[in-house]
């Protein structure tokens, strides 16, 4: 092998280490991003990104300021590639930011910030939600066939890194609602004198009588000492 082919082996076998060592962490995203610009020709900067309803885009571990600003552009101006081939296309390329037709209104602004082309991944596709690997470059046509073969390599990885974060956060959510629903059937035990189960009946009772989740009511119980239902 080459070089550049030992170079490229070896950032992803060191990516695949990281995965194992840091499961779920959010710091794998950021090592993704940082070993992408390092090893994609032509990537400046990069993002992962998240699209909630075809409408809003979101950066994660953004590597700088711009690719914030590309994703910020397209939720403002309702239209770019995450909003719209995207969903479609795996791989979506901007070779020139200041004559992009596809979506005139986000391209003018992009390329007046500092965009000058652009390459995006397709990382998963949820319903309306969508996950995508960003990379920006400051000049025009600065990726190339290389940088496709490149970025769907290291798209794979951040793909794996970015399923394991969101693991991780629903399993964070579930955890804290398990406490704060242990925290609620702990004070009507007291109060009240009766058993767990009969706390949770009561909670349940709550939640299904005023229509609202039963975290909320948990909550609301523990705030204001009061079930109300």
């Amino acid at each position: 092998m080459g070089p550049v082919t030992d170079g490229l082996a070896e950032a992803l076998a060191d990516l695949a280490r990281d995965l194992q060592r840091e499961h779920g962490s959010p710091a794998t995203l950021e090592k993704v991003v940082a070993s992408a610009i390092r090893m994609i020709p032509g990537a400046e900067e990069a993002s992962i990104s998240v699209v909630t309803g075809r409408t809003k885009v979101e950066s994660y571990a953004a590597s700088d300021e711009l690719p914030r600003a590309v994703d910020a552009l397209q939720t403002e101006t309702g239209e770019g590639p995450c909003l719209d081939s995207i969903y479609d296309h795996a791989t979506v390329s901007v070779p020139d930011m200041a004559s992009e037709q596809r979506w005139p209104k986000f391209a003018t602004r992009a390329a007046r910030a500092g965009a000058g082309s652009m390459l995006s991944f397709q990382l998963f596709v949820q319903e309306d939600n969508l996950g995508a690997m960003n990379l920006v470059s400051r000049r025009p046509h600065a990726f190339d066939a290389e940088s496709e073969h490149v970025g769907h390599l290291f798209a794979a990885h951040a793909a794996i890194a970015f399923s394991a974060v969101r693991q991780g956060e629903n399993m964070k959510v579930a955890l804290d609602s398990r406490n704060v629903i242990g925290q609620a059937q702990g004070i009507l035990m007291e109060r009240h004198g009766v058993s767990a189960d009969q706390a949770f009946s009561l909670l349940t009772t709550a939640s299904q009588h005023r229509n609202a989740k039963l975290r909320v009511v948990a909550e609301e119980l523990i705030r204001t000492r009061r079930l109300v239902g």
